[in-house]
């Protein structure tokens, strides 16, 4: 009874035995670290903006205050973003910024510290009024007033410019020339004169 038991003792434990060495092994578990990648930090070769301004700067779906007057978001201070282009007169940069239409908008060059270099890029193109304005024609026919047309003064020609002519003085009449007429009646003045004044005294 005895020898009975230990030799299905043997049995059980030879058998286990085999399982354990020649039976399925489980499949072996390798555990590897994921690679950490950063979205928030350019690339190596990528040129990026800081925000060196003393605030935070507006960020603007175009490269223009007037055009895009309302920014899509704002670039903290010190902050980076990826620079994508700029303008061809170097006032704009263009930038990669989640909160932008597209992930794309613009900052303004002199608000930021620009590393690396740049391709220029043309502006996206004036976008189009909502609506035009127009004009009601009775108003506009309300306020339009002929000008007064004012007849010119005519111009009269003056008369012809009539020239005198003189004809040409003749001498005394007879024989007796003017200057011996003359030398004649001073003669007579000066016998006068001087019978006058022999005769008072």
């Amino acid at each position: 009874m005895l020898k009975t038991r230990g030799f299905f003792g043997l049995l059980l434990l030879g058998a286990w035995s085999g399982w354990v060495l020649f039976g399925p092994q489980p499949a072996a578990t390798v555990l590897a670290q994921a690679d950490i990648t950063s979205t928030s930090l350019p690339a190596v070769d990528q040129a990026y903006v800081t925000n060196t301004f003393e605030e935070a700067i507006n960020v603007r779906v175009g490269p223009s205050t007037i055009t895009y007057p309302v920014p899509c978001g704002a670039l903290p201070v010190g902050a980076n973003a990826a620079a994508l282009g700029t303008t061809p007169a170097h006032e704009w940069v263009q930038i990669q910024f989640d909160g932008c239409p597209g992930g794309v908008g613009w900052v303004y060059a002199a608000n930021v510290t620009l590393t690396g270099a740049l391709r220029e890029i043309e502006p996206p193109a004036t976008p189009m009024p909502l609506a035009t304005s127009t004009f009601d024609p009775t108003l506009v026919a309300a306020f339009q007033t002929e000008p007064t047309t004012t007849r010119l003064a005519t111009f009269t020609p003056p008369p012809p410019l009539v020239r005198p002519t003189f004809t040409q003085a003749t001498g005394p009449v007879g024989n007796i020339p003017a200057g011996a007429a003359l030398l004649a009646a001073a003669l007579i003045g000066g016998l006068v004169l001087a019978a006058s004044f022999m005769g008072r005294r």
